[in-house]
């Protein structure tokens, strides 16, 4: 049995009548049988999503009685959930610094440990001045434009630019921008630096850095549905990083600071790469988690 089949027999009972509440707990208890993470919320955003309702109106309707097609669209979100498909990827959506974003199969789904370089970056560029400043700021395969649209978000006078060389990534990050109302933010296809001019202020990156080889044993909901070119970074997960620290110094103003996400293990042959190109790195900036996540490197004066 399939499990969008499977889904749909769970959530069945003779008569055919079901309550919000009561699909919802099947739902759940298939999740939690299953092995999902958090199959309470998940079951919760799903039937919510479903329905069109938050989760307000949800627990306010929780004895209303569902209809055959409200409930065969429960099942399928359900079967792709039991497949293994993240929440975000079926919802199409994602919260990011407070922003909701939108997401496609050409990005990543923003994740809470990349708010670690938003962060770093904050704390950098507050270091040199007042936020209001006028301030130009690069986001190096940008995907959905999480990076570049949070800072957007906190830097009013800031001009931003995102590359990309997925044109689908960047037809959802313009969308994200114009939905945000954040139009200091362009966006152009090229690899990682290939059509910028300096000078930057601030660059910032969460590049793809999981080393070819170890793709395959990634967990299932990154390897099956989060996109390669988005992900692989080389045989030894560097090779943007390299071009990265070769671009930077020519890009960034004096002083200009440099901040990039780090994969597991990445900080001391990262920042090694980013000092033999004669910036500055600073140690890294640890995720909630304690994993060193964020660097910062300055352009020397």
């Amino acid at each position: 049995m399939t499990p969008r089949a499977d889904a749909a027999a769970t959530l069945a009972r003779p008569d055919g009548v079901h309550t919000v509440a009561e699909v919802r707990r099947a739902l759940a208890a298939k999740f939690h049988a299953a092995g999902l993470d958090s199959p309470d919320l998940d079951s919760r955003v799903l039937v919510g999503h479903a329905l069109g309702l938050d989760h307000a109106a949800l627990a306010a309707a929780a004895n209303r009685c569902l209809g055959t097609d409200e409930q065969s669209a429960i099942a399928a979100l359900a079967g792709r959930r039991l497949a293994g498909e993240p929440v975000a990827r079926i919802l199409g959506c994602k919260e990011f610094w407070s922003l909701p974003l939108r997401i496609g199969a050409a990005t990543l789904v923003p994740r809470p440990e990349t708010e670690t370089v938003v962060e770093a970056a904050l704390a950098a560029i507050d270091a040199d001045g007042p936020r209001t400043r006028e301030l130009r700021v690069a986001d190096l395969g940008t995907g959905s434009g999480a990076l570049i649209l949070a800072l957007l978000s906190e830097l009013p006078s800031a001009f931003g630019i995102g590359t990309d060389a997925s044109f689908q990534a960047l037809v959802v990050a313009r969308d994200n921008a114009r939905r945000l109302a954040l139009t200091r933010a362009k966006f152009i296809a090229c690899n990682m630096t290939a059509a910028l001019r300096g000078p930057f202020d601030a660059i910032v990156s969460n590049p793809p850095y999981i080393a070819t080889g170890d793709i395959a044993t990634l967990a299932p909901e990154v390897r099956d549905f989060d996109p390669h070119l988005a992900l692989d970074g080389g045989i030894d997960g560097l090779d943007f990083y390299r071009a990265i620290a070769a671009a930077a110094p020519t890009l960034l103003a004096p002083s200009g600071t440099l901040v990039v996400e780090l994969g597991i293990g990445q900080a001391e042959p990262v920042a090694g790469l980013f000092a033999a190109a004669g910036l500055a790195p600073s140690p890294p900036h640890p995720d909630l988690n304690g994993v060193p996540r964020a660097l910062v490197a300055r352009k020397r004066a």
